[in-house]
């Protein structure tokens, strides 16, 4: 890699980091005008840009769902603020979907995210006595969408869809172990391959909008009744 190219990394994982940091203080101020006791999402970017609050309005569902996402977070990284993510919104729902972004590092082990997703999960129960936990199944990729995308291409080939398979299986595990509800929305949004549909991934990894309608559409079920 030239000094050139090792700069604009540099810069891209600061500017990144820098983000993060960002979106955690502005939900730190927005949990102060939340309503208490309804539902939460958390996670990475794949939950962060879940357009929940315009599908619930095109279908007329009266739910209040919080969306505290972020975008390249990782079990280490959402460990770090429980409280801004999870806790100071005192809901009685949450759905999770954290983990994927571990997925990709370097010396990625499934037990080690499986112990920081215990950690979280047991962390939670123990600041939110009653609380009722859902954990998502990872969506899965499609390696074909990269394009001419290279680093995209190089990501797939480490978060694959075999890899996700296996990492599934063992948050179902512990979602069983810790009294969660696993749930796997991915029926519609997957073709025969396996793999993500073409039509609603934007890059092979994260999904346009439309994309989400068919989570949301397995979602409901699993939705409260009232709140």
């Amino acid at each position: 890699m030239s000094v050139e190219n090792a700069s604009i990394e540099e810069f891209m994982i600061d500017f990144m980091q820098r983000e993060k940091k960002q979106k955690v203080e502005r939900y730190r101020r927005l949990n102060k005008m939340v309503r208490p006791h309804q539902i939460l999402f958390v996670g990475s970017s794949l939950m962060e840009q879940f357009p929940i609050y315009e599908l619930l309005l095109d279908r007329h569902l009266p739910y209040t769902i919080y969306n505290r996402g972020i975008g390249g977070f990782t079990t280490s990284e959402l460990l770090e603020v429980m409280d801004a993510c999870i806790y100071d919104l005192k809901p009685d729902y949450i759905y999770i979907n954290i983990g994927t972004n571990d997925l990709n590092a370097p010396d990625y082990r499934e037990e080690e995210l499986i112990g920081r997703y215990r950690c979280i999960i047991e962390k939670i129960k123990e600041h939110l006595p009653g609380v009722h936990l859902y954990m998502l199944a990872y969506y899965p990729v499609n390696p074909a969408a990269a394009g001419d995308d290279i680093h995209m291409q190089e990501a797939l080939k480490v978060r694959s869809n075999e890899r996700i398979t296996s990492a599934n299986r063992a948050v179902r595990i512990l979602a069983e172990e810790q009294g969660a509800v696993y749930l796997d929305l991915n029926r519609g949004i997957t073709d025969e391959a396996g793999c993500l549909k073409a039509e609603y991934t934007i890059e092979g990894m994260h999904m346009y909008g439309d994309g989400y309608a068919p989570v949301l559409d397995a979602l409901l079920p699993y939705l409260p009744d009232s709140i």
